[in-house]
């Protein structure tokens, strides 16, 4: 296939045309460098310029106060729901308290409990993860080690509408978000957190990275017998060349941050831009009679992963296939839920929105 199709998948996810010109045209050999990213050393001059403007991008992006660092690790957010809790809470008596919107907080539950006592503070599961709490919904401990919540549900497609609503509520303990499927789509207010972090290839980069941003207070907790790569201390310590870091991936982050700052324009304009994406599929789902079920609470709908049923699980097949020989690509929900999903993050472009949005009116009018 030689031209580009319009790509929804949930993750490794569209970039920036842009960006990938841009990789495309220096991979050969890095401007002044005579060497390409793939085989330049994470030691070398080169590459330590690029760590740092990534890291400068993502301070400027989301006004990251001085007291955290900003840290690339591998593994995923699956690697960071141990790691958090082996540094956070391994040898705590104080619990740490989960709270367990989607199908990502729980898999982060269930590898705490591994490490320590960690507890559902609050569990969506009853209603298939379709809403979000309110403060007064959540049974938080007196005190708490911390708290983890996840931002953005990428398979149920559920969203807090900003920082959560819970923070005034959740006492001194420290707020841990998994922000992977949302990280950049907004601004987000990072001293009203102890750590956020986000596996790349949902909305910064490509797979293979993960940006942890971490508040330096915490550091001192990690204890002193962990594996130096499964301390976040350590990592803080060598600036995330502890080991060889992911090089290409937190390459392309740059590239991607310099795509938000200079031609989108920063965060409160991405926000913009991603709620006009998102308003076209919702109206098309409120439009259509019943024909399409959304699954989220309008409430708390996702700006990045829009999910929603047909009829039937023929109807949704034949969506599928027409929906394919639109350019329209990857939108078969989890296997875990079934039904659609459409992922729409940041470099989604308009029109291919506007394109599935009008499909699916054709659709369900043609039914």
């Amino acid at each position: 296939m030689a031209e580009r199709v319009y790509n929804f998948s949930p993750g490794p996810a569209v970039l920036p045309v842009s960006v990938l010109e841009a990789a495309q045209r220096d991979l050969l050999a890095l401007p002044g460098v005579g060497m390409s990213v793939l085989e330049i050393s994470h030691r070398s001059p080169p590459f330590e310029r690029i760590l740092q403007e990534t890291q400068d991008n993502l301070r400027t992006l989301l006004a990251i106060p001085a007291n955290y660092k900003i840290l690339f690790l591998q593994g995923g957010s699956l690697l960071q729901f141990s790691m958090i809790a082996m540094n956070f809470l391994r040898g705590q008596k104080l619990p740490a308290d989960y709270v367990v919107t989607g199908t990502w907080g729980k898999k982060a539950l269930a590898d705490a409990k591994l490490e320590g006592p960690a507890r559902a503070a609050w569990d969506g599961a009853a209603s298939k993860y379709d809403h979000l709490p309110a403060a007064t919904d959540i049974d938080f401990s007196p005190q708490a080690a911390y708290i983890h919540t996840t931002s953005n549900e990428t398979i149920q497609g559920v969203q807090f509408a900003a920082a959560p609503p819970f923070a005034g509520a959740a006492g001194k303990a420290p707020i841990i978000c998994d922000a992977s499927s949302d990280f950049l789509c907004r601004p987000m207010p990072v001293d009203q957190y102890g750590m956020i972090y986000a596996c790349a290839q949902k909305n910064a980069g490509p797979a293979g990275v993960t940006v942890a941003i971490v508040r330096e207070d915490l550091l001192a907790r990690s204890p002193s017998n962990l594996p130096g790569i499964l301390s976040f201390a350590v990592m803080a310590e060598n600036n995330s060349l502890f080991n060889t870091p992911p090089v290409f991936g937190i390459y392309v982050v740059m590239l991607v941050t310099r795509w938000l700052l200079n031609d989108v324009g920063g965060l409160a304009r991405m926000e913009e831009l991603n709620r006009e994406k998102a308003k076209l599929l919702y109206d098309a789902i409120d439009g259509s009679g019943g024909f399409y079920q959304g699954h989220a609470h309008q409430d708390c709908r996702s700006l990045m992963n829009v999910t929603f049923r047909l009829p039937d699980a023929d109807a949704e097949k034949t969506f599928l296939k027409g929906a394919e020989s639109k350019g329209l690509y990857q939108l078969k929900g989890h296997r875990s839920v079934g039904g659609i999903r459409a992922s729409i993050y940041n470099a989604m472009p308009r029109e291919g929105v506007a394109l599935l949005a009008d499909y699916m009116r054709d659709f369900a009018a043609g039914r």
